[in-house]
């Protein structure tokens, strides 16, 4: 499948440049007014729209001044289409809920109204000159993942399935000028290993039934209308052991290992392919508003907190204080301009795109005065997480504007904390030279110099950000830059890229290695640590100590291996291995390292084994909350089998710390007295391998708090 956007003419809505252009003339602002030169999408979002009113134009009028502008360009002209009007739509929110009842005869609607009608325009001959991207119905197949326990989007699912297996073929079915990309939320709805393969199998089962199947679908897009950033540059591995524990522990990810719309993207398409679909689908980001710049930005790595949760916190660039905030986020800047091959062609990554336009509000709260509306736009409201967190909305406080109207001041907000930043630039889009000359100018054993020669540019050069692999390592005003904080006697690649004062970036430049030395002559390697002993074991952990290790330049910290693998490392003589399997073996050594990268041999070796049982039948259940919606929730819980024997029979109980009530449970019988709980298996799942692991889920009901339980279980 080629990609639509390398080497096509951007359609500009006029609409929506008309808006923008009103707002940047009352504010003066001509960054605001360059906003108004790129690319956003014409949202199809209700019947009436695909034939216009006295304020927006139709489809038809849109294509045919797409037109008239291909036939004085040289190069194709791409218009983009939002497709999104399903029966039942929005079935997890509130703040733009559709027209359209999910009921047979909604499908019916749906089908001959609506999709009929954009396949009737969109497939006149005199549109075939030009590029079509549709994105088809944001926010609906992920709710078919993972909202299931919600009765409305348990009715509304078979009529999203209906609706987009339809649409797929029929759109398709105009010819090779219109592309489709499917929606599929952003990595903190779909991230977490659960979710992300229940995904394939609903994604596979919808494009199979459309007609065409696979071939209705040139590839996907993320994080349309969210703020997730693309890139998390200074949290770039989930796994990163800080104060014994995963980053991907922290509150804030709650052990989804995908913290970015990249990583996330990259997991989808592997996911996508290992369950079917063509290698050459691309993958899109919607980066219209997960641009995180400002002052809280941060600039450069903070390695300095110990623990997980001050870790992320100091690091992070999405600054919102929960993940699943969404509405009208307060401080959001508009992410990455409209580009093809944002990482280069040889990234899944083929397009960012800007689907959602900056300045249109998420939708209203409910008030005397909007009676329909969402309490997650409400400034004042809150939300928990599942696990007993609760937390703001970060909805920007002092106003109620329903979804799709123009918000000036969240407007004026985006474009204040763009990154990268938005100039003037009268409506320039010409990038930069390709920055040239990348030399390494000096090593360290910590630290990387670089130099390279100027960029030019017609409105001026405003800096270069300097990409340390795929990670940005940070930026710079000048045609130097060092990378401090690495690894001794290890080998890093850099390329740059230049900005303008209009916020294009240069394509990268030829990529230069650089390796670190060993330090400033130092190789003497800090003694053998010495005395490691299991200090302590539980059925998932074993917890070490040792004496500590001397050095001439100064011991900076422990590694400490688990077998031949990585286990962490620690800045203490004290470390927790966590994670493991009931009554299992594991082998420890532990190695010292100095400030000037030196290694030391890896101590002798010491054997624990966790708790649990010796080769019986052992079990752990993991709980995780699937959605909360203040007075009821939904629950999962995964049972596997930690022992060395296969299970016949399970069983997990907890005790509820507040007033929770199961309404209804799948694949256990429960039981429930008082504060108690007894979930046993049925007859089909209650065998399990060892290593394997099978699953259960509930419904239930509460007032006050909502606190996760902690989970015993028993097998035979």
């Amino acid at each position: 499948m080629s990609n639509p956007f390398s080497g096509s003419s951007p359609y500009l809505n006029p609409d929506y440049v008309s808006e923008v252009q009103s707002q940047a003339a009352a504010d003066g602002s001509s960054a605001e007014a360059k906003v108004g030169t790129y690319q956003t999408a014409i949202w199809m979002d209700h019947i009436g729209a695909i034939a216009g009113d006295s304020t927006h134009l139709g489809l038809k009028a849109h294509l045919d001044k797409a037109a008239a502008q291909a036939a004085g360009s040289s190069s194709p002209v791409l218009v983009e289409v939002v497709v999104y009007d399903l029966p039942g739509r929005d079935c997890a929110a509130l703040a733009s809920n559709g027209e359209i009842p999910a009921t047979d005869a909604g499908l019916t609607q749906y089908e001959s109204q609506y999709i009929d009608a954009i396949v009737g325009i969109e497939g006149a001959s005199a549109y075939s000159n030009l590029r079509i991207v549709n994105f088809v119905e944001p926010d609906s197949l992920p709710n078919a993942v993972t909202n299931q326990s919600k009765t409305a989007c348990a009715t509304a699912t078979p009529y999203y399935e209906k609706g987009i297996a339809y649409a797929l073929g029929k759109l398709h079915g105009i010819g090779p000028q219109v592309y489709n990309y499917l929606d599929i939320g952003h990595s903190g709805w779909l991230g977490w290993p659960n979710n992300m393969s229940g995904a394939g199998p609903e994604y596979v089962k919808v494009v199979q039934a459309a007609a065409g199947g696979y071939a209705t679908v040139d590839g996907f897009v993320s994080d349309t209308a969210n703020t997730t950033p693309s890139d998390e540059p200074f949290l770039p591995d989930s796994n990163l052991n800080v104060g014994g524990q995963p980053l991907k522990s922290a509150n804030f990810y709650q052990y989804n290992p995908y913290f970015d719309e990249h990583s996330f993207d990259e997991a989808m398409y592997t996911q996508f392919v290992n369950s079917g679909f063509p290698a050459s689908i691309g993958m899109i980001i919607d980066t219209s508003r997960n641009g995180w710049g400002g002052a809280g930005r941060p600039t450069a790595l903070n390695s300095s907190p110990t623990d997980v949760n001050s870790y992320v916190t100091a690091n992070k660039v999405d600054k919102r204080p929960f993940r699943g905030d969404w509405c009208n986020i307060n401080g959001a800047g508009i992410g990455a301009r409209p580009q093809a091959n944002p990482y280069g062609a040889g990234d899944h990554i083929i397009a960012d795109v800007w689907i959602k336009p900056p300045g249109e509000s998420d939708g209203d709260y409910p008030t005397a005065s909007h009676s329909h509306g969402d309490p997650h736009c409400d400034p004042a409201g809150t939300q928990t997480d599942g696990n007993g967190g609760t937390y703001p909305t970060d909805a920007i406080p002092g106003y109620d504007i329903p979804a799709g109207q123009w918000f000036a001041f969240q407007f004026q907000q985006l474009v204040q904390n763009a990154y990268p930043a938005i100039g003037g630039g009268g409506g320039d889009t010409t990038p930069p030279s390709t920055p040239t000359g990348v030399k390494v100018a000096s090593t360290t054993s910590s630290s990387v110099s670089l130099t390279w020669t100027a960029s030019t540019d017609n409105v001026g050069v405003t800096g270069y950000d300097i990409y340390r692999g795929s990670t940005l390592a940070g930026t710079s005003a000048t045609t130097s830059f060092t990378d401090t904080g690495l690894a001794a006697s290890t080998q890093y690649t850099y390329t740059v890229k230049a900005h303008d004062a209009a916020g294009n970036a240069s394509a990268a430049s030829a990529p230069v290695t650089a390796t670190t030395s060993a330090g400033t002559g130092d190789t003497t390697p800090p003694s053998t640590p010495t005395g490691l002993t299991v200090a302590s074991t539980t059925s998932s952990s074993v917890s070490l100590t040792w004496n500590a290790s001397t050095d001439n330049v100064g011991v900076t910290g422990y590694d400490i291996y688990r077998g031949s693998t990585l286990a962490g490392s620690s800045a203490t003589t004290s470390f927790t291995d966590t994670g493991l399997s009931a009554s299992t073996q594991y082998t420890y050594t532990v190695k010292a390292r100095d400030a000037a990268g030196n290694a030391s041999a890896a101590s002798a070796p010491v054997t624990a084994t966790t708790s649990g049982g010796t080769g019986g039948a052992t079990c752990t259940a993991a709980y995780q909350i699937g959605s909360d919606w203040g007075s009821g929730f939904t629950a999962n819980v995964t049972v596997t089998n930690t022992g060395t024997t296969t299970i016949k029979n399970w069983k997990v109980t907890w005790t509820w710390s507040g007033n929770q009530q199961v309404t209804g449970m799948w694949n256990a019988t429960n039981q429930q007295s008082g504060r108690s709980e007894t979930a046993t298996n049925m007859s089909y799942n209650g065998t399990i391998a060892p290593g394997a692991n099978t699953s259960f889920g509930f419904q239930g009901t509460y007032s006050g708090s909502n606190a996760k339980p902690t989970l015993t279980c028993t097998a035979s």
